[in-house]
């Protein structure tokens, strides 16, 4: 069944039609005879390629980690295996997670399962089309400002950030390391629930990781939401958001209601400021983080006629267009002269978004709901050439990665045959939660569907 699989895999992605899913797969002659006994005894799992296998090369999308081996293993993907998981191989990615359509790779555009001409959102674009795909029922993604969430809404999945802490981002290639953070597809609640309960958990290899059992997620499942209160953002349904969309989330909010949740509109008035905060801190950070590839140390190197030309070749070559971008802004709001004005000014401005969320979840809010994404799944090349509007698919997921609170997206429809996210937002360590909610609106949806 595992060869068959991995065979199946390659002759798809090999196919006129392929998705580009993935970039690296497992080779049949590798496919163990056995799997350990565990929750996930022989279930395929794919990987995003920004996070450490042995076996497998780990590229980031990059040309310049192209053939780049990693002498060790993430603790997310040993987890894994010790769960009898087959790793089934490593899956494209925006170059270094930096991106919002999976089209920065160097290795080509992801493609969206439910229609070939548009994105799969990203950066985890890989990771979402292969179990969207139906490749593997999960994968492994990362998220620096929404790149499990918006992928997952855009291919019609279940994606699940959980609390910064919670997972261990040992041999995640560090991207801004203060918002990374490994998460879960699936194709169901379910699957993603019981992949982050694996993968959850303290580790001593990570000064981030917190202690702090994750417990049984998969509990949450049949608990319903009576009694819950869900707040509604009013930040989060702008007058400017598409209609079709806002009438899907008003209709999750209604099934949300029938089952017992009441219903509470709430503000988080700084959520304004999150695109501008998230992209000066976050390229800051990729600035600091990126400055290892140099092409002493990792993958690749151009030669230069000293070891200053040696660096600048180095990454003029490797690094894509959008990385070299991040790096730039990045650099400029660290330099003299500028660093209070810009990244000082929004570390503070991260703090009151952390603080809407704090005075929102303390007033007797359970969770919040709001869409996923402002728009479906945009064409191929759309917004290559516009990185502002790139920026502002992640609207109403950037938040979340600043103030470190769980979220997850979950199907709620379908808008012109294109499916559409619902997202759910919970207080700090509350996975649960979100599982609980998400699998009574996935229930009602199956139930409508039939």
């Amino acid at each position: 069944m595992s060869s068959s699989l991995i065979a199946h895999i390659r002759d798809a992605e090999a196919s006129p039609n392929g998705l580009n899913a993935f970039i690296t797969v497992l080779a049949e002659s590798d496919v163990p005879p056995d799997f350990p006994d565990g929750p996930l005894e022989g279930v395929p799992v794919a990987v995003k390629d920004n996070i450490a296998t042995l076996g497998l090369p780990t590229t980031c999308g990059s040309r310049l980690l192209e053939h780049y081996h990693s002498p060790f293993e993430a603790t997310a993907v040993r987890k894994l295996r010790e769960a009898g998981a087959l790793v089934v191989g490593k899956t494209n990615l925006d170059e270094f997670a930096m991106g919002s359509s999976s089209e920065t790779s160097a290795f080509g555009p992801v493609r969206n399962p439910h229609d070939h001409t548009r994105v799969t959102g990203g950066s985890s674009g890989g990771s979402a089309a292969a179990v969207a795909a139906g490749y593997a029922p999960m994968a492994l993604g990362s998220e620096t400002g929404g790149s499990v969430r918006q992928p997952a809404a855009f291919c019609g999945i279940v994606g699940l950030k959980p609390t910064y802490g919670r997972v261990s981002r040992y041999g995640l290639v560090a991207f801004a390391s203060s918002m990374d953070q490994i998460g879960a597809f699936g194709r169901t609640v379910a699957d993603a629930a019981k992949l982050l309960e694996v993968v959850a958990g303290h580790d001593p290899l990570d000064a981030t990781s917190v202690e702090r059992p994750a417990g049984t997620l998969t509990d949450a499942l049949g608990r319903g939401v009576e009694g819950l209160v869900i707040g509604v953002p009013s930040e989060y349904l702008p007058e400017s958001l598409d209609p079709g969309i806002r009438g899907l989330v008003e209709a999750a909010l209604d099934r949300l209601e029938r089952e017992g949740a009441e219903l509470r509109e709430v503000s988080l008035p700084h959520s304004r400021f999150a695109i501008p905060t998230y992209y000066v801190l976050a390229p800051a950070e990729a600035s600091s983080n990126l400055s290892r590839f140099d092409g002493v140390r990792y993958g690749v190197r151009s030669e230069g006629a000293d070891i200053g030309a040696m660096y600048e070749e180095t990454r003029s070559r490797g690094f894509g267009t959008e990385v070299q971008r991040r790096i730039m802004l990045g650099t400029y709001a660290l330099s003299a002269g500028y660093y209070d004005q810009y990244y000082g000014r929004a570390q503070r401005a991260r703090g009151y978004i952390v603080q809407d969320f704090g005075e929102v979840f303390g007033d007797g809010v359970d969770a919040l709901f709001t869409p996923t994404t402002p728009t479906t799944a945009f064409k191929l090349g759309e917004r290559l050439d516009d990185p502002v509007q790139m920026y502002l698919s992640d609207v109403f997921t950037v938040t979340a990665n600043l103030a470190g609170i769980p979220g997850m997206s979950v199907p709620i429809g379908k808008l012109d045959g294109l499916p559409v996210g619902g997202q759910i937002l919970t207080p700090w360590w509350k996975e649960d939660t979100a599982v609980a909610i998400g699998a009574v609106l996935e229930t009602a949806l199956d139930q409508e569907a039939s």
